[in-house]
């Protein structure tokens, strides 16, 4: 998609002579962006236009790919101009761990887009910096902790909410139907069960908005007209996308402002219900000691609403790809019901299966290699000047840690572009973790909910293989089950139907 044709489809009332205009007037502001004043040795890369940079390089529905084919001429550590922005783009296993786990420290920072920056000022959790995300990140990870994350409390309310996914199923009765929001509406009750203490009905308007809003805007996010707003926010507010994206995230705001006036309401500060409560009590006891520095209301939604996107996007995307992928390739599906049903039988799944499922357990990993689902990593920032690997990056500067390129690389998987279960097995057919699976990046970002999302991942996957069987629809083939995501922030699975059929 070309820019300019980005620009004219974005408003009717802007023509092309006023965005050049302004793109005019832009560049000679910024006309020394590209001009280094430092001789020291710095990435290599493309050669950059004024103002565009590598844009017209760049196919903006999967940036990701062309980063990956750059990676290939300028090697593991290259720059790329995202527009008037430098990007240092990380490519490939080693480099990738090199960085954010061997020099964490350097680049530990987050880079806010723009349209972050908008929304959270800096508040939360995954976009803020400094003391305030430490802070935020360690009650977080606390509080996840003691409301279930990790613990058989949080394996119970997973159970319990299979219970009401597999009905949704099978109120189909095997007809085919889009597993998008059934799905999304189960993983996302159980990060409410921790957040909010309590869970919602599928048909609760409230709660099946909130959910839905979140995923248009992770969608939206993505899209190339917001790809442009980030890298150009002077012509961007005229993109029609970031109005709706704004509408949406109002919404949402709006929406969690009445779950937490009621939440207050009933609070009891000896017995918190879930993080809300935890962060109000906090910030009434830090309030009376005269202490309060990062308690505040401005925190509690950005880490809410940080937690509720993260918390339902990813994995409810990876079962979907999982649930799909079975689909497409029924042999295997076939190898993880026979192992489903010699160690589990009829009886409820339980986490402590996973021992001894390495079958199952390998095509749940290599579900999340394949999948791929944050493909450029949350952009990092270096906190300080750093040589890495003989290669000068300055202070400040934008860092994205390509996970395509690990979860990819040819060096570390035996066949890297195949759905490849084997990935994860030895010749015993036990299952074996490998290094360079870092679907939940790593570093002192780490996603912080990674042990909640493997359990997920397990008991639902698990669950419905041993409930139904998943197929095309009626008169479409698994040959024509198409792989490839739809664009957005993340990598969902392009719109489809498949069929559930009962087996129990």
């Amino acid at each position: 998609m070309g820019v300019l044709d980005l620009f004219l489809q974005s408003s009717s009332s802007v023509s092309l002579l006023g965005a050049l205009v302004v793109l005019l007037l832009v560049y000679i502001i910024s006309s020394s962006s590209f001009s280094s004043q430092d001789d020291r040795k710095e990435p290599p890369g493309p050669k950059p236009l004024p103002l565009l940079g590598n844009l017209l390089q760049l196919d903006l529905k999967k940036p990701y790919s062309t980063l990956m084919e750059l990676s290939k001429k300028y090697g593991s550590v290259f720059t790329v101009y995202l527009g008037p922005k430098k990007v240092v783009v990380l490519a490939g296993y080693k480099t990738v761990k090199e960085a954010l786990v061997n020099n964490a420290e350097e680049f530990g920072e987050r880079d806010p887009l723009i349209l972050a920056q908008e929304n959270n000022q800096g508040h939360g959790v995954i976009w803020s910096n400094g003391d305030l995300w430490k802070e935020m990140r360690r009650f977080a990870l606390t509080n996840l902790r003691d409301f279930g994350m990790g613990k058989k409390a949080c394996e119970d309310k997973i159970i319990e909410e299979c219970g009401y996914l597999l009905e949704v199923f099978q109120k189909f009765k095997g007809e085919a139907f889009d597993t998008t929001q059934p799905m999304n509406y189960a993983v996302s009750n159980i990060i409410c069960s921790i957040v909010y203490g309590s869970r919602f009905e599928y048909d609760d308007p409230e709660f099946t908005s909130l959910v839905d809003r979140t995923n248009r805007n992770i969608q939206l996010v993505g899209s190339p007209s917001l790809q442009l707003y980030n890298m150009f926010p002077w012509i961007g507010k005229l993109m029609n996308a970031n109005k709706e994206l704004q509408k949406l995230i109002s919404a949402n705001k709006e929406q969690n402002l009445r779950l937490f006036s009621r939440l207050k309401e009933t609070l009891n500060p000896q017995l918190c219900r879930g993080f809300v409560d935890a962060f109000l009590v906090q910030k009434q006891n830090l309030e009376e000691s005269g202490t309060n520095i990062y308690f505040h209301n401005n925190n509690l939604m950005s880490t809410v609403l940080n937690l509720f996107a993260a918390g339902t996007d990813t994995t409810a995307t990876t079962l979907r790809w999982g649930l799909l992928l079975m689909a497409k390739y029924p042999k295997i599906q076939n190898q993880v019901q026979e192992e489903v049903s010699r160690v589990i039988g009829s009886r409820q799944v339980q986490l402590e299966d996973r021992k001894n499922m390495p079958f199952t357990d390998a095509v749940i990993h290599e579900t999340q290699r394949l999948a791929n689902i944050v493909p450029m990593a949350i952009p990092h920032r270096t906190s300080r000047d750093v040589t890495f690997q003989g290669h000068f990056i300055k202070k400040g500067t934008t860092v994205y840690p390509l996970l395509t390129s690990v979860l990819y690389d040819d060096t570390e998987w035996e066949k890297p572009r195949s759905f490849h279960p084997a990935h994860f097995l030895d010749k015993d057919g036990k299952f074996v973790k490998r290094d360079a699976f870092m679907p939940f990046s790593a570093g002192r970002r780490i996603c912080l909910g990674e042990s909640l999302a493997k359990m997920e991942l397990f008991i639902f996957f698990t669950t419905l293989m041993q409930h139904f069987r998943f197929t095309p629809p009626p008169g479409v083939s698994e040959d024509d089950l198409d792989l490839t995501p739809r664009v957005g922030f993340t990598l969902n699975p392009s719109p489809h139907k498949l069929c559930a059929v009962s087996c129990m």
